[in-house]
């Protein structure tokens, strides 16, 4: 499946306001490919919020949607009528809901471009704050697994940590992966523990990478934007 985007990089717009969202993406937009946006904007301002951004350009709403296969169905169609090109949902949701969304991924995209990004373990776990259930197997084994149920069902398109990404890239040559966790080596973390450097990831095989906080927290964002497209550019 192609990609919409015509730079590797999302941005993460995690802000409040409306406006600031918008006039940030606008600020950005000639050195990132999109954008990602979550509940905290998604909730408050509704499908309106993601038509207005999505005339700046491609959005990712990232609601990483976990349910019964029915309600997951109805929140991925309507995540696509709002305008988003990109839409996350859980791995673990299981064979038979990623099965049936990976038919609505390949019927939605008749209308217009539109992929679904598998969830496979969120970058802020590390082995030892894993759920319960979880910790009994090694972060990388999980990943594989789940992206592998998601590939069998027909679902191509992933987000995993740049420490999975080598890996996937081998099990999956062709797989569009999206890799949050970006940073820049002189930059603080945050609450995201399995990080990678931008030129890093690309090597290690990842299609395009999320940046949040160091771009909306800087005093020069537009500065951030630059050095991140350089990095990624220079991979091309």
């Amino acid at each position: 499946m192609k990609s919409v985007i015509d730079i590797p990089l999302f941005a993460a717009l995690d802000l409040d306001q409306r406006d600031s969202a918008i006039g940030l993406a606008k600020d950005l937009r000639p050195y990132v490919g999109g954008f990602k946006i979550g509940p905290r904007l998604t909730m408050k301002y509704g499908d309106d919020f993601v038509r207005e951004l999505a005339k700046v350009g491609p959005v990712l709403v990232d609601n990483k949607y976990y349910d019964i296969p029915t309600t997951m169905e109805a929140s991925v169609r309507a995540t696509f009528s709002a305008g988003a090109s990109y839409a996350t949902i859980h791995a673990a949701a299981g064979p038979e809901t990623l099965k049936l969304l990976a038919d609505v991924e390949e019927e939605l995209n008749k209308i217009r471009p539109f992929q679904l990004l598998v969830v496979t373990v969120l970058t802020s776990y590390e082995q030892n704050t894993l759920p319960p259930n979880w910790i009994d197997s090694p972060i990388d084994k999980q990943v594989e697994m789940l992206a592998q149920s998601a590939m069998d069902s027909g679902l191509t398109g992933f987000v995993c940590s740049a420490h999975e990404v080598q890996k996937l890239r081998e099990m999956f040559p062709k797989a569009f992966l999206l890799t949050p966790g970006i940073r820049f080596m002189n930059e603080g973390h945050g609450d995201q523990k399995r990080v990678m450097s931008p030129q890093q990831a690309m090597k290690a095989g990842s299609s395009a990478l999320v940046v949040g906080r160091p771009l909306y927290l800087s005093d020069d964002p537009i500065a951030v934007a630059k050095s991140y497209h350089a990095a990624v550019s220079s991979m091309g």
